[in-house]
C-alpha cells in the first residue's frame, strides 16, 4: 500500500507547518498512518517538503501515549515491523478532525 498518494501530497502542500496552529483537536487530519500489528498511530495534520526532498510532518501521535510532534515521511515509509518486515498502513475510509479519530 502506498502511504502517501499524490492526492495526500497535494493536501500536505496546502497545509504547511504551523498552518493549523491553535486548532488543537479540531485540526483536520490529512492522513492516518497506523501499525496494524501493535502500537503506533500517526494522525498527520500538516507537513512541509524539505530541501532533501523528504517531508517533515506534524500531527498527533500515539506510541506510548498521545502527544503532538514531528516525524519524517521517510521514517514512516521505511518502517518495517517484526520478523516478516511488514509495513505500516494508511486509513482509507475515515475522515475528520483529530478529535474524531480519538473517540
Amino acid at each position: 500500500m502506498v502511504l502517501f498518494t499524490k492526492s495526500i501530497i497535494k493536501q500536505l502542500e496546502k497545509k504547511p507547518l504551523y498552518s493549523t496552529e491553535g486548532q488543537g483537536m479540531k485540526a483536520k487530519v490529512i492522513v492516518k498512518i497506523f501499525n496494524p500489528f501493535g502500537a503506533g498511530t500517526w494522525l498527520i495534520t500538516e507537513g512541509e517538503k524539505q530541501e532533501n526532498g523528504d517531508w517533515l510532518l506534524f500531527g498527533y501521535f500515539h506510541l506510548h501515549e498521545w502527544e503532538w510532534g514531528y516525524v519524517l515521511m521517510s521514517d514512516l515509509v521505511n518502517t518495517r515491523i517484526g520478523c516478516y518486515r511488514l509495513r505500516l498502513e494508511r486509513e482509507m475510509y475515515q475522515k475528520g478532525t483529530v478529535e474524531d479519530f480519538c473517540r
